[in-house]
């Protein structure tokens, strides 16, 4: 059994792994048990807090809730990312980016059938298809 602490791993993937495994019924009972302690040691058990189990199957945003938002936020912010605006950025600027950020997802192979559809379905929704 390895002691490995998660320090050089991406908690949100470490955490997603643990989650998996208690819901896998071709995991022991013993593993599924071992996977909550983990998760708990990291301050990960709350089971109303999701990792992204697919982060290409989008639905429609609209399904979001306030605390969808404020639960990603903690977890970017968790890891470095920073997701206010620049104080110079305009709306405008910022849509802009949105908008290429989707029309590129379109073109790009690693992006699966599901993110295309979504990123397809944001830019007709707002007529830049």
């Amino acid at each position: 059994m390895s002691t490995t602490r998660y320090t050089d791993k991406n908690p949100i993937n470490v955490a997603g792994g643990l989650k998996a495994a208690i819901h896998n019924p071709n995991v022991s009972e013993e593993a599924k048990e071992r996977a909550a302690e983990r998760l708990h040691e990291m301050g990960a058990d709350n089971q109303n807090q999701s990792t992204p189990q697919n982060l290409t199957g989008y639905s429609d945003s609209e399904s979001i809730t306030q605390q969808d938002i404020a639960y990603a936020r903690e977890i970017l912010e968790a890891v470095g990312y920073s997701i206010e605006k620049p104080a110079e950025s305009t709306h405008d600027e910022h849509q802009t980016r949105v908008l290429a950020g989707y029309k590129a997802a379109l073109s790009n192979p690693h992006v699966s059938k599901e993110a295309k559809a979504h990123a397809q379905a944001y830019l007709n929704k707002h007529r830049a298809a």
